[in-house]
């Protein structure tokens, strides 16, 4: 895997994290660390979550996501690595 800031992670978040303003509460988190990526509902109720930038950001935004904002409920984060090529320029909730 890289090491030059283009590594990322795609994270399903579980539980009650729709409706929330998880997305939102997400793109805010990823600012503050330098990340970029972006924050989806899937049709099963969960958070799709990619995250690139440095593995320290990376493993502070994970922490974050099992916690995710104060109404969110997460019952489960499974995150696996991803090569991005190129990272995306921006977080964004799409």
């Amino acid at each position: 895997m890289s090491t030059h800031g283009n590594t990322c992670q795609r994270c399903v978040v579980r539980g009650h994290v729709q409706g929330v303003f998880f997305r939102a509460s997400a793109a805010d988190q990823a600012g503050r660390l330098g990340l970029t990526g972006h924050a989806r509902n899937r049709d099963d109720g969960s958070v799709e979550v990619l995250i690139c930038g440095p593995e320290a950001a990376r493993d502070e935004m994970i922490s974050w996501l099992w916690k995710g904002p104060a109404a969110a409920q997460v019952e489960d984060v499974r995150c696996e690595l991803r090569e991005a090529d190129p990272a995306p320029a921006h977080f964004s909730t799409g």
